[in-house]
């Protein structure tokens, strides 16, 4: 079990991954279990699904770095657990956690299925440590990045299920129902979360990513409003609209751009609708994102020149 705040070698795929026998599956699965997770992959070297699943499954284990590990059991060679385990077609998988299986599925699953599941096999098992929380939170985190966001948003459930107080969990949570479009239900997420994290740096970016979502809606298409500005550079409503509609089209450079030309021409226009428009911009990016650091210096040395 790994501790946070010390350093420690990242475990081989000897220890991670195994083949398990019959001799072998109560310490590789059953023992092994009462302090890590273990996902067990009953699989036969016939099986077409299987050879897809197989390596779907220990890649997702590897990337875990530790907070999970997998046993392998060919169902020819060791009938025996099979038919303990119940195991009518494969591929099957079962999680173990305690000595005890804690969730399971049959058949092959696309990638990002599985990564949800090894992420919500972690959670479950409450991590085995705050850094398997961590893990399981990172993996949720791909997932919405790459746009598998119903596994994303369902792994944040299950993690929140394990940690209730965890700022990240809702965040991401709420997050995933942006993505998904559903604003009010992200609203009644952060609104619902604990007294203790409602002002959580994540809670509070998300909160500015809700507002800039609303926003979105009512965004005007970018080539109507970026003529409107060439044809009168001094209107600043237009040049507002403007920035909103870059953000709303993923364009966030050009709509800090925008929204820089615009202070810098009339700092309190709109009882300073610029420079609030900024920050809210600035709160909903990541804290090391290139956009945000520039944008931030750029607007200091106006402020203070």
């Amino acid at each position: 079990m790994l501790e946070l705040g010390k350093t420690k070698s990242a475990p081989g795929a000897d220890d991670l991954i195994k083949d398990v026998s019959e001799a072998s599956f109560m310490a590789d699965v059953v023992d092994a279990s009462q302090t890590v997770p273990v996902i067990v992959d009953f699989w036969a070297p016939w099986c077409g699904p299987c050879k897809t699943l197989g390596p779907a499954l220990e890649a997702a284990v590897s990337r875990a770095k530790g907070a999970v590990k997998m046993a392998k059991v060919n169902v020819d060679q060791n009938q025996m657990i099979a038919g303990q385990m119940r195991v009518q077609s494969i591929p099957t998988v079962y999680a173990f956690w305690q000595g005890q299986p804690i969730d399971g599925f049959q058949g092959a699953l696309p990638p990002s299925e599985v990564e949800a599941f090894v992420a919500r096999v972690i959670a479950a098992a409450g991590g085995a440590a705050d850094d398997g929380l961590d893990e399981a939170l990172d993996a949720a985190d791909e997932m919405l990045e790459t746009g598998a966001v119903a596994d994303a948003a369902q792994t944040y459930a299950a993690i929140l299920q394990e940690d209730p107080v965890n700022a990240r969990g809702y965040a991401g949570l709420a997050r995933a129902h942006i993505a998904l479009g559903e604003l009010d239900q992200a609203e009644a997420i952060l609104n619902g979360a604990p007294a203790e994290i409602s002002h959580a740096a994540e809670i509070d970016a998300v909160h500015a990513q809700l507002a800039l979502a609303r926003q979105a809606q009512d965004a005007g298409p970018v080539n109507e409003l970026r003529a409107a500005v060439d044809a009168d550079p001094a209107n600043p409503q237009a040049r507002f609209d403007l920035a909103q509609a870059l953000y709303a089209n993923g364009q966030a450079q050009e709509a800090v751009d925008e929204l820089l030309e615009l202070f810098r021409r009339d700092r309190e226009w709109n009882d300073g609708a610029a420079k609030a428009q900024l920050f809210t911009i600035f709160e909903a990016l990541k804290p090391n994102d290139p956009v945000l650091l520039s944008g931030r210096r750029k607007l200091s040395s106006m402020i203070f020149a």
